[in-house]
């Protein structure tokens, strides 16, 4: 790395050049992919991708494009917020798909109304028990607790039996996959409460993402909590020789997770006003994208949610410039595979510059 001579009062002494920060590269990937959608959308299909060529609109930019990309990653985001931390940690998270989908049947069950148009709710699941028209507070509760139960069973797991991350969540994805088809026996649960529904009405799912972006990073940055998540995914042996309760940490780590995966949860069935049990499928392995192409290291110590936050938006606008150049679905699958290799690639090879710069 370059290195240059400073005098000071007659002293002199070298000062390495500092790099870029890793969120400064995922930024210019995705302004890169942008501009890529634009030139291939100018030349052969005579549109603009980000601007409004709509001569009646008087707006520069493509607004319901762009809210429409960030609404697509919005819920996914908030999981990848949690599988973050989970791998800066050192671990992985396979279950959060899973327990967005059996959060969801949960959650929506307790959210029910009574009648519909006049009749009793056909769907209603506790009817019988007066247990409809809940306040608002009563589905949120029960959603965190499934979140929390599953990140605490994940991180006992991981910290106390020293069972792999990977075999242990895996558990956990077929576990919970297994609540949300028995809940209700396979059958959708419909017709939430207008207060339950408004949690992921219009925009209100980016709002949610956002601010949980912002805490989260905050915490990373400035709190004991985030120093720690650092130094055990960097050096566990050493984090341990310097007091850091370990154990404990993982469970911590893994319940945050647990409990931002079911938040997700929350928001997506209150979007579209109706729980399946096979919502939430293949979300843990985009979260995980969304992270690693964030700059998030696999071998853990090194990330941030402002890197998955960019990832995300990568996420994004890969799917919505494949809908507008009208390319099949089945290339986005193609695509993202790639990516998510390439991105374990890039930060591989990283690694190994970095240890030999050491």
């Amino acid at each position: 790395m370059a290195q240059t001579s400073h005098g000071v009062g007659g002293l002199t002494y070298d000062a390495k050049k500092r790099p870029w920060p890793a969120e400064f590269n995922v930024l210019l990937a995705l302004v890169i992919l942008v501009g890529l959608f634009e030139l291939i959308g100018r030349i052969f299909l005579g549109d603009s991708f980000l601007f409004n060529t709509r001569p009646n609109v008087d707006a520069i930019f493509n607004e319901q494009r762009l809210q429409i990309i960030i609404l697509q990653v919005s819920i996914v985001g908030i999981i990848a917020i949690g599988v973050t931390q989970v791998i800066i940690c050192g671990g992985i998270d396979l279950s959060s798909g899973s327990v967005v989908g059996a959060t969801a049947m949960i959650a929506m069950s307790f959210a029910q109304v009574a009648t519909v148009n006049g009749n009793p709710n056909p769907k209603a699941m506790f009817l019988a028990y007066g247990w409809t028209d809940l306040p608002v507070i009563v589905p949120l509760f029960v959603a965190v607790a499934c979140g929390l139960i599953a990140g605490l069973v994940n991180g006992l797991l991981i910290a106390y039996t020293r069972i792999p991350p990977f075999i242990a969540t895996l558990g956990m994805m077929v576990t919970a996959r297994g609540i949300a088809k028995w809940w209700s026996k396979g059958e959708p649960i419909s017709f939430p409460t207008e207060g339950f529904a408004a949690i992921g009405k219009g925009l209100m799912p980016v709002i949610i993402f956002i601010s949980l972006a912002i805490l989260f990073q905050l915490i990373l940055t400035y709190t004991k909590y985030g120093k720690h998540c650092y130094a055990i995914g960097s050096n566990e042996d050493a984090a341990r020789m310097s007091g850091i309760k370990i154990a404990n940490h993982k469970v911590l780590v893994y319940v945050i997770a647990g409990i931002l995966a079911s938040l997700a949860a929350v928001v997506l069935c209150s979007k579209n006003l109706t729980a399946q049990s096979g919502m939430g499928v293949m979300y843990e392995l985009d979260a995980i994208a969304m992270a690693v192409i964030g700059g998030v290291s696999l071998s853990g110590g090194r990330g941030s949610i402002i890197g998955t936050v960019i990832g995300s938006l990568i996420f994004g606008v890969i799917i919505s410039g494949f809908t507008f150049l009208r390319l099949d679905a089945y290339y986005q699958e193609m695509v993202k595979g790639v990516i998510i290799v390439g991105a374990v690639v890039l930060d591989q090879w990283r690694q190994r510059r970095r240890a030999i710069g050491a």
